[in-house]
This record gives structure tokens, C-alpha cells and sequence, in this order.
């Protein structure tokens, strides 16, 4: 259950920082609601799952997300450059994800 609540709350990392960029500085309403709900889920995921895993493990695990899904719809929405070497960067993330996962 924590594995799942973490992948969750990485998944609300990126929400909340992707809605941070829209927010211009909190100048807009809804990014900046967005922003904050999904910053206090994110933050509950990650306490919740690090009450089973290790800090380090479940920290690594839910940056590693978080910075994966926020770069790879930053792409999807045209608002990034996809490049060969991006890609290759994120793929080694993700490696490190699962790595820690089936080391655990």
C-alpha cells in the first residue's frame, strides 16, 4: 500500500509543480489553487509511505517521479523541447526508480 500511495503522491509532485509554473508567480487563481491542493496530497502521500519505507528511498522515489512526469507533459504539451538526450536522462531516472524498488 505505501508503494502505491507513493507513486500517487510522486504523480501529485508534478501536478503541483506544473500548476507553480502556470501560476505566474501566483498571480493566477485556478493554477494557484491547483498548486496548493496538490502540494498538500503530494506532501500527505509522502509522509504516509515513509512511515513503512525508508526516508531516503521513499524521498528518491518520489522526486524521481515527480521530475519524470512534470518534464515528460512539459513535452507532451509542446511547452518543452524533446531531445534524444532528454529522453536518455529521463529513462536512467526511471531506471533508478525501479532499481530502488526491487532493491528494497
Amino acid at each position: 500500500m505505501s508503494w502505491i500511495v507513493l507513486v500517487l503522491s510522486g504523480l501529485m509532485e508534478a501536478v503541483w509543480a506544473t500548476a507553480l509554473g502556470r501560476s505566474e508567480g501566483f498571480s493566477r487563481l485556478t493554477p494557484s489553487i491547483v498548486f496548493a491542493v496538490g502540494l498538500v496530497l503530494s506532501m500527505a502521500g509522502l509522509a504516509f509511505a515513509m512511515r513503512d519505507l525508508p526516508t531516503g528511498t521513499a524521498y528518491a522515489v518520489w522526486v524521481g517521479i515527480g521530475a519524470t512526469v512534470t518534464v515528460l507533459f512539459a513535452i507532451v504539451t509542446g511547452a518543452e523541447a524533446v531531445s534524444v538526450l532528454k529522453v536518455l536522462f529521463l529513462a536512467m531516472i526511471i531506471g533508478g526508480v525501479i532499481g530502488l524498488k526491487i532493491s528494497g
